[in-house]
Parts: structure tokens; sequence; C-alpha cells
């Protein structure tokens, strides 16, 4: 038996509560992962888990167990990239998680020039609107929108943006004019689904003036493409970051509404960040990713 891969086997069980879904992660069947974990068990000689054909729990004993696991782990973990540190050339595979529309609007057009650069480095991206767990996940960097409020990770801003009201010229045209915030009453906005069925926009004038409007939507996603798309169509008014439509608004396939305030369905302090796992030896594969990026997100969303 791999005596790392028992290890890693049990916390990836722990972790998950499941030894299925830590097999997957692994590549293993949950017979494979549970003879590992029994022979751990044998050397030891204790019982690391509670097993019913329905539940199973961390003893005492496993739970001492895993604490200290962990830390071994993640020792060797910072080990590894301190050797992967010292690479001149950065190879391997760059696991990286992005926000759906930033992935498809600003990442995926500049990847191409990033492995240019970077041959020996394969990148793994994967698109979703949930928050992750680096660690637990496995991913090496997370681009969220705004900065993350998890003291556990380091940050890097990629781009400063804001969000913004837009709607298609016909929609305008068809529609009462819209002035102020309040205005919205009489209009079908295209909401992004954050949890809850009311749906409120904050609106903050140049002038200083706040104002929240629960807004009337007949339609709401968590995609913000498929916002756009309905935008672009008619449907109604949305509100997007401003690098997501800038094609659609030089294009004139949308215009932007009520351009005087700031406006957001969360908070004003938007944009992009890269959250990245604190480590003494920054692996040089995450370095000249997040180097890549910060340099050129700014100017390709400008230019865009």
């Amino acid at each position: 038996m791999d005596r790392l891969q028992a290890l890693e086997l049990f916390v990836g069980t722990a972790r998950e509560g499941s030894l299925s879904a830590a097999g997957r992660r692994a590549g293993l069947s949950p017979a494979s992962v549970s003879r590992h974990i029994g022979e751990l068990e044998v050397r030891l000689g204790v019982q690391l888990f509670h097993r019913t054909t329905r539940h199973l729990a961390l003893t005492d004993a496993g739970k001492a167990f895993l604490q200290r696991i962990e830390q071994v782990l993640h020792s060797i973990e910072d080990a590894e990239a301190a050797a992967l540190a010292l690479q001149a050339v950065p190879r391997g595979t760059l696991r990286v998680h992005s926000r759906t529309l930033f992935g498809i609007k600003i990442v995926t057009p500049l990847l191409p020039r990033f492995q240019v650069a970077y041959p020996e480095l394969k990148v793994e991206l994967r698109l979703s609107e949930r928050r992750i767990q680096l660690r637990d996940e496995e991913f090496d960097i997370d681009l969220l929108i705004g900065a993350p409020n998890d003291p556990s990770v380091m940050q890097r801003r990629l781009l400063v943006s804001q969000r913004i009201l837009v709607a298609s010229p016909d929609y305008v045209r068809g529609r009462p004019a819209l002035r102020r915030p309040e205005d919205l009453a009489q209009h079908n906005c295209l909401t992004y689904w954050m949890g809850s069925d009311q749906v409120v926009w904050k609106f903050l004038h140049n002038r200083g003036a706040l104002s929240e409007i629960a807004v009337l939507s007949s339609f709401t996603c968590n995609n913000g493409l498929i916002l756009s798309e309905l935008a672009v169509m008619g449907h109604g008014i949305a509100l997007l970051d401003d690098y997501t439509v800038a094609e659609e608004l030089g294009a004139g396939k949308l215009v932007r509404l009520l351009p005087s305030y700031k406006v957001t369905n969360s908070n004003f302090d938007e944009g992009i960040c890269a959250a990245f796992l604190p480590s003494a030896y920054l692996p040089e594969k995450i370095r000249v990713f997040i180097d890549f990026m910060a340099r050129e997100v700014p100017s390709f969303a400008k230019r865009a």
C-alpha cells in the first residue's frame, strides 16, 4: 500500500463524507478506497470511521488523526510548491475556476496567447456561478467577482469594473422614458438569480443620493450571458458588468440606461479578483498566469 495515497484517501473521505466521492477524485472505486483505509486502520491499530450502510462518520481517533494529517499534507504541498517554484519553465496542469461570463468574454480570448508563451503548461478551465473551496476542490486559482471575504486566501485584483443597466434600442423606443430608478416600476427587468424571490437594485447618484428599488421581473437566471442575449432581443432591462456587454454596446445592439447612477445588485466594490492559496513558495505556474492576466485583462477589456 502507498502510505501517502492512503493518507490522501483518508483525508478526502473525511472531507467529502463519502467513499465514492473520494474515489472519484482519485480515480478509484469505493471498494478500493475502503480497502486502503481499512489497511491504514490495521496499521495504526485504531478505527478511523464509524461505518453503516448509509452513514460514514469520523471516530474521536479519526478526528484527532485528521487534524494532524492535514497539517502534514499541507507541508508536503508547500514542499512541492517550493520545488516547482524553482522551475525555469512553468509546466504541469493549472486548474482555474472562473465565473461563467468572465471566462467566456475575457479569459477564453486571452488563453491562446498565454499558452503560446507557456507551451508546457496545460490549463484546465472550469466555469460556474458558485463560490468554490480552492484547497478542497483542488483548484489553483479562482477568478471571481469582487474581493473574496475569506481571510485564508490571497487575492489580486485584475480588473476594475462597474455594473450598468442596458436594454436594446427597440425596447427603449417602445417603452416609457426611464429618467430615474423609480421609473423601473413601468419596465420589465431581467434579473440575476441570487437565491431570493425579491430582487433589489441599489442606485448611487453622482450627487451622492442612495436609493434601493425592488424591481419587477418576468425572468431570472444565474447566467449573465443569457441575460445579455435576452436584453439584445428586446425582452427587457438587464444589469450586467460593463466589460461583458462592451461589444454589444459598441455595435449598437444595446444602449446604456441611467448613466448618471452607479448601480449594483450586491455592493459597489466590483471588478475581478484572482484568489489563490497562500504559500511560502508560490508555484511558478500560478504566478505567471496571474501576472499575465493582470497585465492583459485591463487592456483587453478596454479594447473591447
